[in-house]
């Protein structure tokens, strides 16, 4: 069975303010996460999953046409695990050379990055993934991950409304403008890349 515990916040729930309150995270990791693992745990209690590896959960359901609840939640636990990790305190900035040289320019990816999270209608998730040799900028709607489809994130944004509507309303587009400046943990890219 998961726990909240295995999948911590690398930072006080204090630490990213301004630019995300503490409020949201209580409420993002404290309650959103909590329940996605509560619900994943309920569903595969005496199943084949039930003694799977998360990772390994979210490619076996993803093509199950029995496991859409198992796989959504499995998926949004995942996502959001991943999502807080590419936070850090006093984070943000240029990017890392390899995804400024990957996107032509530090300057460019932050713009091709942002088209992609402002252009994705409704819920989910904004991307830079590795696949078949390149780096390239991808979203994917509601719970869908790209370890479901063999590729390799590499950086994520959450952009479900619940991921910022209390600090920025409707107001995406300086949400993900705060992320690129001020919330991304390069370092937590970098370790991405070199795995």
């Amino acid at each position: 069975m998961f726990s909240l515990n295995q999948f911590p916040l690398q930072f006080a729930e204090n630490e990213l303010v301004p630019y995300m309150s503490e409020q949201t995270l209580k409420c993002h990791h404290g309650r959103h996460l909590a329940t996605y693992i509560k619900n994943l745990n309920d569903l595969i209690t005496a199943t084949k999953y039930a003694d799977m590896p998360l990772i390994e959960i979210i490619k076996k359901s993803a093509n199950d046409d029995s496991a859409k609840k198992i796989f959504n939640n499995a998926a949004q636990v995942f996502n959001h695990d991943f999502f807080f990790r590419c936070l850090a305190p006093r984070g943000g900035g240029a990017p890392i050379a390899e995804i400024a040289n990957a996107f032509d320019g530090a300057d460019n990816f932050k713009s091709e990055f942002k088209s992609a999270a402002i252009g994705l209608f409704g819920s989910g998730w904004t991307w830079v993934i590795y696949d078949k040799g390149t780096f390239k900028i991808t979203t994917t709607a509601n719970a869908d991950t790209p370890i479901a489809h063999g590729m390799t994130p590499i950086l994520a944004l959450d952009v479900w409304e619940h991921a910022y509507y209390l600090d920025y309303q409707n107001r995406r587009a300086d949400f993900i403008d705060a992320f690129l400046n001020n919330m991304v943990n390069w370092d937590f890219v970098k370790e991405n890349i070199q795995k």
